[in-house]
């Protein structure tokens, strides 16, 4: 296990600003996810902590070892961390323990301490009777566990996993998401696990990290970044967040506090530090719903239905802000269409923090 802090790197590449004082602590242990849209930074991020470039400005530690830094760069071969790219990268022409044991073969590990350690780390991802096969012959989830075994088998601090499971079909990713979660389960080994895919962070993170424009906009665990988002770019990036704009009171210290949205009063959740003025709140899909008899609601346009198996999607622009547009989850049977007017109930929300100006550049 290994401890990994990441205190105020910077990358370039030429004007490119790729990385933007990013600081983190990873600890001992920790299964941390980071999570953003393409060129976020999140790949360029393990390439740092990986050591195959060299950062501009700050510090990586592992452990207590300053391997990156502005004065002196370990080189990847002297990190202890172990890599799994999404691409697998294994020797068609050798056998499932030949590409396991290459990297033990390479560092001057000789039998039977190599045997012994191949055997086990096949055995950590469940392939001991394959050891013989080559790798044209597995699955693609078959193949994903032996470059997770080759990783494991040189006895890393660290696990980086490069978006392992991009290039699996959809049916073998729960799968996978099940042996990667049961594996650090098992090892406990520190592991920084790379993604754009908000459900296979959520399944399988401690913590996340979300990154934009090579910059860190909130690290929490699953939960917390779902019902706090720490800004408007994460909460629209979350769970396809809403973002409406209203006027609020001052947070009472159990942290709810009243609220108007387009002229609908409600209670809301909030910081309690929150201060009575103008804000936004992030809605999710599971706070609204079609408001009963009697019950006040922002008034909307339906726009787009689609049957979901059970239950429609139902999207509308808002009477009052027709440039807004909220979705919802509604049972069946549902008798309205594009065009009709609904009454929507909002039963929770969460007030953005304000953002200060250093957060906002």
């Amino acid at each position: 296990m290994a401890r990994l802090t990441i205190d105020r790197v910077s990358k370039n590449f030429g004007n490119y600003r790729a990385l933007d004082a990013v600081s983190l602590e990873v600890r001992d242990g920790e299964f941390l996810a980071v999570l953003g849209p393409s060129g976020c930074g999140k790949t360029t991020l393990l390439r740092q902590v990986a050591g195959f470039d060299q950062i501009d400005d700050g510090e990586i530690r592992i452990g207590d070892t300053v391997v990156s830094g502005t004065r002196q760069h370990v080189p990847p071969e002297h990190r202890r961390v172990g890599i799994v790219f999404q691409s697998y990268a294994l020797w068609p022409h050798m056998s499932v323990f030949d590409n396991v044991a290459y990297g033990l073969k390479v560092a001057g590990v000789k039998d039977p301490e190599r045997t012994r350690r191949v055997r086990e780390a096949l055995a950590l991802v469940g392939l001991e009777t394959f050891a013989e096969r080559r790798p044209g012959l597995l699955s693609g989830g078959q193949r994903q566990r032996v470059a997770l075994a080759r990783c494991l088998v040189t006895e890393p601090s660290l696990v980086l996993l490069d978006e392992p499971l991009a290039n699996l079909d959809v049916h073998l990713r729960a799968a996978m998401e099940d042996e990667f979660a049961r594996f650090h389960e098992r090892t406990a080994t520190t592991m920084i696990y790379i993604t754009h895919d908000q459900a296979e962070a959520m399944a399988l993170a401690d913590r996340i990290a979300v990154m934009d424009r090579g910059r860190l906009l909130q690290l929490a665990t699953p939960s917390d970044l779902f019902r706090q988002p720490a800004n408007e770019t994460v909460a629209r990036f979350i769970g396809e967040g809403m973002v409406l704009p209203a006027e609020v009171a001052a947070a009472d210290s159990e942290g709810r506090c009243r609220g108007r949205i387009h002229g609908l009063e409600l209670s809301l959740r909030a910081s309690p530090l929150q201060k009575a003025g103008h804000a936004k709140v992030c809605l999710r899909a599971r706070d609204l719903a079609i408001a009963g008899p009697g019950e006040p609601g922002l008034a909307a346009h339906i726009v787009r239905t689609v049957y979901q198996g059970g239950f429609f999607r139902l999207e509308a622009s808002l009477v009052r802000a027709p440039d807004i547009t909220v979705h919802l989850e509604v049972p069946e049977p549902f008798h309205h269409g594009p065009g009709d007017v609904v009454d929507i109930a909002v039963h929770d929300g969460w007030v953005l923090p304000a953002e200060t100006e250093s957060s906002s550049q």
